[in-house]
Order: structure tokens, then C-alpha cells, then sequence
């Protein structure tokens, strides 16, 4: 019996063959790339929507880009999917001495540590020289990428002990934003917005939560609610274009005072 990621495999090389599908026929890694994200977005929405099909489904759209990437680069020369799955597979082992030889760690923070310290060990041994933060991908959506320079960054001590020791730089970007409000300057305006959402990113993460999911959350809860709001006002026979802010605030505190009993 062929075995699922080789029955997966054989039917990507038929795809890709000459008799195979114009459409995969067509595609490169550029093409593929827009894809590679919608799948592992699809991936979270289906863990947020806690649907075990959905995610199930979802997770193997996220396989198949791996397995058609892997397609690609097999037939320029360069690398074949056992390649892939060797490659994670080592670096699995070399990475975690503490379950796989004989190193002893006190808990999880000294296996990212351990982690962290492998990781330099093989650049030097490979001739590169990599900044603690030359690891965090620059694609990332700006407030996951936020959050994973600054935990790279407090990996070798760069950060606030605490997440109180934040809030006063919450208050200094605040009032730098205020400044460049009155002066005018927008590019002014623009930076010191951009220095308060890394605060509050910052204050997140040391209250051990991270800024993508919370900006979600509100987003969903926002959407949800106005939603409400346009119901109330369609099933009231209102026309929210001709309504003033006030009338919209008061359906918008309605719904607001609702959902909290």
C-alpha cells in the first residue's frame, strides 16, 4: 500500500508532468508565494473556529504548497521533498541535545537559550555572521514581526524586567505622538505612531500575550458588533447613511450594553 505523502507526491509530479494540468504546469515559487500565505491563515482560522474538518483540510492545503515548492526546485536540480524532510529532521535532533543526548536543561527558557546558542554555533561553522534578530522574517504580518525582534532581543538581555516597567514609555510615546500632532510635521506623526504601536507591542508580550492575536479578537468583536448594529437599524427601518453620529453612537452603546449581560 503507497504510503499518503508518496501517494501526495506522485499525484504533484503527474500534475506537473507534460500531460498533467496547465494551471500547475504554469506556476513557479514567485506565482506560489501569495498562496503559501492564504493556506497558513486558513490554518489559524480553522484552530480559531476550533472545526477539527476545517483544520484537517486546512493543514494539508499548507502540505501541498510545501510538496509543490518542493516539486519546483526537483526539477530545476536543486532540491527534492526527502531533502526538506531530512533537512527539519536533523536539525530537529542537533537542536535538542536535552531529549536526543545527554544535556541536562532546567526548563523551557534555558531550552531556548540552548537553542539560540546551536543555531549561532552552526552559522559560525558555515562562515556566516548573523545578528540576533537576522532570523525574524521581514514578511511577517508588523505587529508578529514586533514581537518576535523584541523576544529575540531580551533573549540576550535586551528588554524591560517587567511589564510595568513599561507603561511609562506607553505614556512618553503618547505624549511624542501629541507633540508631532501639533507641530504639524506628518512624517513626524507617522513615526512616533509607528514607536507607540511598538510600546504597546512591547507591553503586550511582557504580559505574555501577543498583539496580532488581541488585534483579531478586537477586530472580530468589532465586526460582530456592528453587524448588530446594522440589524437594529434595518429592523427599526433606518437608513444608517442618513443617520448622524449621535443616533449611530446610541445603536453602537444599545448593542455594546447587550453584549455585556
Amino acid at each position: 500500500m503507497t504510503a499518503p505523502i508518496d501517494r501526495l507526491l506522485d499525484i504533484m509530479a503527474t500534475l506537473r508532468s507534460e500531460n498533467g494540468c496547465p494551471w500547475d504546469r504554469e506556476q513557479d515559487l514567485t506565482t506560489l508565494k501569495p498562496y503559501l500565505i492564504e493556506e497558513a491563515y486558513e490554518v489559524l482560522d480553522a484552530i480559531d473556529r476550533g472545526d477539527v474538518n476545517q483544520h484537517k483540510e486546512e493543514l494539508g492545503d499548507l502540505l501541498l504548497q510545501v510538496v509543490f515548492q518542493s516539486q519546483i526546485t526537483m526539477e530545476d536540480g536543486q532540491f527534492a521533498f526527502d531533502d526538506v524532510a531530512n533537512a527539519i529532521s536533523d536539525k530537529l535532533v542537533r537542536r535538542h541535545p536535552h531529549v536526543f543526548g545527554d544535556l541536562a536543561v532546567s526548563g523551557s527558557d534555558e531550552v531556548l537559550r540552548n537553542w539560540d546558542a546551536i543555531k549561532r554555533e552552526e552559522k559560525a561553522e558555515a562562515g556566516k555572521s548573523e545578528s540576533v534578530l537576522d532570523s525574524v522574517p521581514r514578511a511577517l504580518p508588523a505587529l508578529m514581526r514586533a514581537h518576535e525582534l523584541q523576544k529575540r532581543a531580551a533573549r540576550v538581555g535586551f528588554d524591560w524586567p517587567d511589564a510595568a516597567d513599561v507603561l511609562p514609555k506607553l505614556d512618553e510615546e503618547l505624549a511624542e505622538v501629541k507633540e508631532a500632532i501639533a507641530s504639524g510635521d506628518a512624517p513626524a506623526v507617522a513615526e512616533e505612531l509607528g514607536d507607540l504601536l511598538f510600546a504597546v507591542v512591547n507591553f503586550a508580550r511582557k504580559k505574555g500575550l501577543r498583539s496580532e492575536e488581541l488585534l483579531q479578537a478586537a477586530n472580530m468583536k468589532f465586526s460582530q458588533r456592528f453587524h448588530e448594529v446594522e440589524a437594529k437599524a434595518s429592523a427599526r427601518g433606518l437608513d444608517m447613511n442618513r443617520m448622524n453620529l449621535e443616533e449611530l453612537d446610541a445603536l453602537w452603546d444599545e448593542v455594546k450594553a447587550e453584549s455585556r449581560t
